[in-house]
């Protein structure tokens, strides 16, 4: 159902109806920490266009432990923040832009050190449908 709606439903219906806590949850379910950080990392996802309760969100990564995202503030340094909007971040997420587009227009900012925010593009490859060439319109 996945491929289908990826191959067949239009870039813009997909974005019409964003849902933070979707996206989030799809992220927590598919990231791939390899390699496994060392200590425990949090990043703090900040979406500019949202008011709370879907601004702020927080992914736990830590070697051994399924991955972790909280709605709260977990009470951890931060160690990579991710500011952007909610469109930004799925459009990355589902493959209709990549990381380098986002960065470099300014529409999603990752601030921390370059070697988190490296990791963090690593172990967000994306959507597992965004490979799927689109055939709508």
């Amino acid at each position: 159902m996945g491929v289908w709606g990826q191959r067949w439903v239009t870039t813009e219906a997909t974005l019409r109806h964003l849902d933070a806590n979707l996206l989030m949850w799809d992220i927590r379910r598919n990231v791939r920490p390899e390699p496994a950080p060392a200590a425990r990392t949090t990043i703090e996802f900040i979406f500019g266009d949202r008011v709370p309760p879907e601004r702020n969100y927080w992914l736990l990564v830590e070697r051994g432990h399924e991955p972790d995202l909280c709605t709260v503030d977990p009470g951890f340094d931060v160690d990579l923040y991710v500011s952007t909007d909610l469109r930004t971040l799925t459009e990355v997420w589902l493959g209709y832009s990549d990381w380098p587009r986002a960065l470099h227009s300014g529409a999603l900012r990752l601030t921390g050190p370059p070697e988190r925010a490296a990791q963090l593009r690593a172990w967000l490859p994306g959507s597992p449908f965004a490979a799927v060439a689109k055939q709508a319109a």
